[in-house]
């Protein structure tokens, strides 16, 4: 008993992305329409991440974040940052990296009580310093 011997035809389809290579100025053009699109969904804290820099390097846009809450929020808009920023350049796939940035505390001490905030604007507006000599102003009750 032969067997007889199915030939199986393999075709490769190469799948072409339309579109043009994202750049940093295609990013700047659509940058404003991209935080439209999510201030009309009414998304702000995705606008808040979106008003953080975001800057192409090698052909990843690096968004960054501050803080570990902005960094989940990245998360779950990648793929719709990505979408809208394909849209709306006409540009091929590209990846979204985040770069977290931690707050940094201040060397200074805390401000806790009424004095040391008055302290703290008067070293800052010393204009305050005359109006506190000129009108008796105490911050202490």
């Amino acid at each position: 008993m032969e067997r007889a011997k199915a030939s199986v035809k393999t075709e490769v389809v190469e799948v072409i992305e339309e579109g043009r290579e994202l750049t940093q100025e295609i990013l700047d053009e659509v940058y404003v329409d991209v935080k439209n699109h999510f201030q009309q969904l009414g998304k702000s804290l995705e606008l808040a991440i979106l008003g953080q820099s975001m800057k192409l390097k090698n052909g990843v846009v690096l968004l960054e974040v501050m803080g570990h809450v902005q960094e989940e929020i990245a998360q779950k808009m990648k793929p719709e940052l990505i979408k809208v920023i394909r849209e709306l350049g006409k540009v091929k796939p590209f990846k979204i990296e985040l770069d977290l940035k931690e707050e940094l505390e201040s060397e200074r001490n805390k401000l806790y009580t009424s004095t040391d905030k008055f302290n703290f604007l008067k070293e800052k507006h010393p204009a305050l310093a005359e109006f506190q000599r000129k009108f008796g102003l105490e911050t202490d009750f």
